[in-house]
Order: C-alpha cells, then sequence, then structure tokens
C-alpha cells in the first residue's frame, strides 16, 4: 500500500505553525490504559460465546473490526494489542486469530505490516475457481458478482486459492474483471497428476482440470519416475505472476492404464482417507468372512434373491 505524502501548509496559515491534536485518553508514555482496555473487552458484544469457548477469552472477531473500524486508519499489531490490553501471555493466541482473520480475508497487512480492515479499502476477499483453458473466476465470500480472472492474473494462483482482489473493470461480455491483491491461503500442497517430458524439461499436469497451469520438476526430483506414469507432486514453490509452481514428486503411482488406477487417483484428488491406523487394521484382521447368527440379529438376509445389474465388469459408476 502507498503511504500518502506529507501534505504542505494552506495558505493563510504561518509557516511553522502547528495545529494542535486531539487530545487522547491514553497512558503517559504511550504506556497501554489498563482502564481503557478493561473497559472495552468488558463491552465486547460477544463475551459470553468466548468465554464458553475458552478458559481465557480473548477479544472476539467481532471486537478487533470494531476497533480497527474506530481508529479509521491501519495500525499496528502492537498498536492494536495496546487497544485491546493483550497481556504478554495473551500475544501468541492473539496472532494466531488476527492470521485467521487474514486468511479468511477479514483483515490484511499492508506493505508496512499494519493491519488493515479488507471492506475500507474496496477489496472482496473470495475462493479461485479455475477453468480447464486457463481463466477463472474469484467466487466471493458476500456471494456478489464473480469476478473473471483472465490468464495472466490465473498465472499467480491455483485452483482453490483464498486471496483478496479487487475490481478493475468489465470484460466484453460485461462481466466483473477483479485484479489478485494478495494470496491469503494456498489450497494445494500435493497435486495427482501425469508426467511429461518435453526437450529434458520435466513437468506434471494435473488430474483435476481446473488445475491448468503445469508444475515444474528439477532435475533429480521425480524419483525414477517414467514419462506417462501418474505421480503426486508436492508443490515446493507455488506459482508467482512471473513464475510456474515447482514440484517435486513424492510418490509414483504407476501408469494410467494399471488395474485400480482410477482408485488411487481419486483417493489423492479429493484428500480421502486411505492410510489406517494399526489398530483399524487389526480389529479387520480378525473378520473370517463368514456371517455368524449373531451378525444377523436385526437384518434382512438378501443373499438369497437373485440380484441383477444393468453395468458390465468393467463399469467405474456402481451405485
Amino acid at each position: 500500500m502507498k503511504t500518502r505524502k506529507t501534505q504542505s501548509a494552506p495558505r493563510g496559515r504561518k509557516r511553522g505553525s502547528v495545529r494542535a491534536a486531539p487530545a487522547r485518553s491514553a497512558a503517559p508514555g504511550g504506556a497501554r490504559d489498563p482502564a481503557r482496555s478493561n473497559a472495552l473487552r468488558s463491552g465486547d458484544p460477544h463475551l459470553e460465546r468466548e468465554r464458553a469457548k475458552y478458559a481465557e477469552p480473548l477479544p472476539s472477531r467481532e471486537l478487533i473490526l470494531q476497533t480497527l473500524e474506530a481508529q479509521g486508519v491501519p495500525v499496528s499489531s502492537a498498536k492494536l494489542q495496546q487497544l485491546l490490553g493483550i497481556t504478554d501471555a495473551e500475544r501468541e493466541t492473539f496472532e494466531r486469530r488476527l492470521a485467521a482473520m487474514q486468511r479468511e480475508g477479514q483483515i490484511m497487512r499492508n506493505r508496512r505490516d499494519a493491519i488493515c480492515l479488507v471492506t475500507r479499502l474496496d477489496l472482496i476477499p473470495g475462493r479461485v475457481q479455475g477453468h480447464a483453458d486457463g481463466y477463472g473466476f474469484v467466487i466471493r465470500d458476500d456471494e456478489g458478482p464473480d469476478l473473471f480472472l483472465g490468464p495472466d492474473e490465473m498465472h499467480k494462483v491455483l485452483h482453490g486459492d483464498r486471496v483478496v482482489a479487487r475490481e478493475s473493470g468489465v470484460d466484453r461480455r460485461g462481466r466483473p474483471e477483479g485484479k489478485i491483491v494478495e494470496v491469503l491461503e494456498r489450497a494445494n500442497q500435493r497435486v495427482v497428476g501425469r508426467l511429461h517430458s518435453e526437450r529434458g524439461v520435466l513437468f506434471v499436469t494435473a488430474e483435476n482440470r481446473r488445475i491448468s497451469q503445469e508444475l515444474l520438476i528439477p532435475p533429480g526430483d521425480a524419483l525414477n519416475a517414467q514419462a506417462g506414469q501418474v505421480v503426486v507432486a508436492e508443490i515446493v514453490v507455488q506459482p508467482a505472476k512471473h513464475a510456474q509452481p515447482i514440484a517435486r514428486v513424492v510418490e509414483v503411482l504407476g501408469n494410467y492404464a494399471d488395474p485400480g488406477m482410477e482408485i488411487e487417483i481419486a483417493l489423492r484428488k479429493h484428500a480421502l482417507p486411505y492410510i489406517f491406523s494399526r489398530v483399524v487394521e487389526k480389529v479387520c484382521a480378525k473378520f473370517t468372512g463368514r456371517v455368524e447368527a449373531a451378525d444377523s440379529a436385526g437384518r434382512e438376509d438378501l443373499r438369497k434373491l437373485p440380484l441383477v445389474t444393468i453395468d458390465g465388469e468393467t463399469a467405474k459408476d456402481f451405485d
């Protein structure tokens, strides 16, 4: 964020004269005024909710936003802690709350690391929805019209990332266009896809078609996978305006035509749990495959009925 330049004194005012600043009710030397801070926190509209959740309740998000609104200008974290009476013991937890608010697009930090209200900056928080053709949209948190992101803007992000954006105009089809101001949270740490090799350069194309960017794989980071194989790539450098994402292969699933590959891809593509604890595996090992009389209690046995399916043996859409 650009800082505002100091303006010269208006005509008619003597050079060197200083207008008196309004008085502030603060403790001497800029120290925290305990009485004022305690009064502010005791007036938290959601104090009881915080007490029900935490033994030592922090100021609610609503009170933090209200305090920032009252200041009217970006404030440092230290200043905000002073205003809200945050103790040394609360500082770490309070910073985590601020980080969560930033991820959700309620606040952001400017270049001076001061905390700003997103609503005061005319910024729009939302989640990126990618398209296979390289463009995308910001799906707004406030359910307003989606912001169209051209390929240049989509180069900075991947499908699912949380961002704050600014409306930058209208495209030829009358859709509001957006410009990404900041990425709040990255949605993709690992991506399943196919490994390719072109002119000695390795890269992975994602199975999720909404991720249109290719993930570059540096030499030596392919885990001996062969071109055409399905792999899991861990992103080590997220995309930026002038740089593709960089990743390393952490798992080789095999060839695309291998039996059961669709299941292996789906498990990782949708982040479904597929590794079970030893306790679960130990319990499962006790099952014999026989249905005991006790297992049938309260259940209707349909095993003797002739069942027919219209799907072929190789169908993948059994329901």
